[in-house]
C-alpha cells in the first residue's frame, strides 16, 4: 500500500473511532465495547436509544415477592440502575400497577417498564383474533389512557413456541398467534394508545426454530416495533445449552441461521432485544460465571442491532431445577458488577 494511501486510511479509521466514541489509548481486551463516554444517550420514540445499550432486569422470579422491592434490591446487588423494569400478566389483571407506574416515574432512578401480557389466558389465540377478547384489550387502553401515559415496551405472549399447537380446532396454531398479535396492537391503536412499543419475544430455540410453522409466528413489521429473544446459557460444562452469550444469540436448526443473523437479514432495521437472558447451573451445582458475564460486551460490539438487554435473576427457575442468579458464586457476581458498570449502559429514558 502507498504511504499516502496508508496515512488517509490511518486517518479514516481514527475519524471513524472517534465518532462511535470508541477508547484507543490501550489494546482491546476481554470486556472491550463501544463505550458512550463522548455522548448523551437517550431514548427515542420507540424507545431505541440514540447510542448504547438499555440495561435491564425482570428480578426476583419465582419467589413470590414483590416485583419492585425484588428489582431495586437487585439493583443494589449488580451496582446499577436497571433501566427497563420487567414485569409478567395475565388475562384480566389490572396493570401496570401502582407500584409499577411508581417505578417507572422514580425522579432518582427513571426506568422504562417492560409488561409482558398473555391476553389469552383462558383462552385462545384463535378467540383473541376474531375479538372474542375485545372486553378484556379494551380495559387495558382505558387503563392506559387515564393511568399512564409514559412509554413503555409491551410484549403479548413471550416465548408462543412453548404454546403453539398445530391441531388447528384448539385455536392455539402459529398463525392463530400472529393474528392474535396483530389484532391486540390494531386495536389498541384504534383506541388511542400511543404510547405503547410492541415486542415480540421468541424462544429462540433450535427446536422450535426447526419447526416448519416457526416463520408463521411473525406479525408483520406493521405491529412489531422491536424484535426480542429469551434465552438462556448453561455455566456448567457439558450441561443442557452450556456456552457464553454468542450461543444463547446464535442457537439455530440444523441447516438454518443463529437467531441474530435470523432476525437482522429477515426483519432489518429491527432493534433487538434480548428480554430475558441469563446464566445458570444446577441448583447445589454452583459453577463460577464469569466466562459467561465477561463474554457480553465483545458479543454487543458486534451485534449493533441488539439495543437491550434484560437478566432474568432467581435463584430457582420454574422447575425448581437451576440458579440464574448473579450471586451464587462470589466470582460470579464481581463479574456481573464489572459488567453493569460499562459505560455502554448509560442511557436516559425519555
Amino acid at each position: 500500500m502507498k504511504r499516502s494511501t496508508l496515512r488517509k486510511t490511518v486517518l479514516t479509521l481514527a475519524s471513524l473511532v472517534a465518532g462511535l466514541g470508541i477508547a484507543t489509548a490501550a489494546p482491546a481486551t476481554a470486556q472491550a465495547a463501544p463505550t458512550s463516554t463522548t455522548k448523551t444517550c437517550v431514548t427515542g420514540a420507540k424507545l431505541v436509544p440514540t447510542c448504547g445499550v438499555l440495561w435491564g432486569a425482570a428480578a426476583g422470579g419465582f419467589t413470590g415477592k414483590p416485583r419492585d422491592t425484588e428489582h431495586k434490591a437487585w439493583e443494589k446487588l449488580s451496582g446499577r440502575t436497571a433501566t427497563i423494569f420487567h414485569t409478567y400478566h395475565k388475562g384480566d389483571e389490572k396493570f401496570p400497577t401502582d407500584a409499577e407506574i411508581a417505578m417507572a416515574r422514580d425522579k432518582a432512578r427513571p426506568r422504562v417498564l417492560l409488561l409482558n401480557w398473555r391476553v389469552e389466558y383462558g383462552s385462545t389465540w384463535a378467540n383473541v383474533a376474531a375479538g372474542k377478547m375485545d372486553k378484556r384489550i379494551d380495559a387495558f387502553a382505558e387503563r392506559l389512557k387515564t393511568k399512564f401515559n409514559d412509554k413503555f415496551f409491551l410484549v403479548l405472549n413471550h416465548e408462543p413456541e412453548d404454546d403453539v399447537r398445530t391441531d388447528a380446532k384448539l385455536g392455539m396454531t402459529a398463525k392463530d398467534f400472529a393474528a392474535s398479535y396483530r389484532h391486540v396492537i390494531q386495536r389498541l391503536r384504534a383506541k388511542g394508545v400511543t404510547n405503547a412499543v410492541s415486542v415480540i419475544a421468541y424462544m429462540g430455540n433450535e427446536k422450535w426454530m426447526a419447526q416448519s410453522w416457526w416463520k408463521d409466528l411473525y406479525p408483520g413489521n406493521d405491529v412489531v416495533d422491536w424484535i426480542g429473544l429469551d434465552s438462556y446459557v448453561s455455566a456448567e460444562k457439558n450441561y443442557y445449552h452450556a456456552g457464553k452469550f454468542a450461543d444463547l444469540l446464535d442457537r439455530k436448526a440444523k441447516g438454518g441461521v443463529g437467531f441474530y443473523d435470523w432476525a437482522v437479514k429477515n426483519h432489518p432495521g429491527k432493534p433487538v432485544m434480548v428480554a430475558e437472558w441469563g446464566a445458570y447451573h444446577r441448583v447445589g451445582k454452583v459453577v463460577d460465571k464469569a466466562a459467561q458475564f465477561n463474554s457480553v460486551l465483545p458479543e454487543l460490539a458486534k451485534r449493533p442491532a441488539i439495543k437491550a438487554i434484560v437478566y432474568f435473576d432467581t435463584k430457582k427457575d420454574l422447575f425448581g431445577d437451576r440458579d440464574i442468579s448473579i450471586d451464587s458464586a462470589p466470582t460470579s457476581l464481581a463479574a456481573f458488577r464489572k459488567l453493569a458498570a460499562n459505560p455502554l449502559f448509560n442511557v436516559t429514558v425519555r
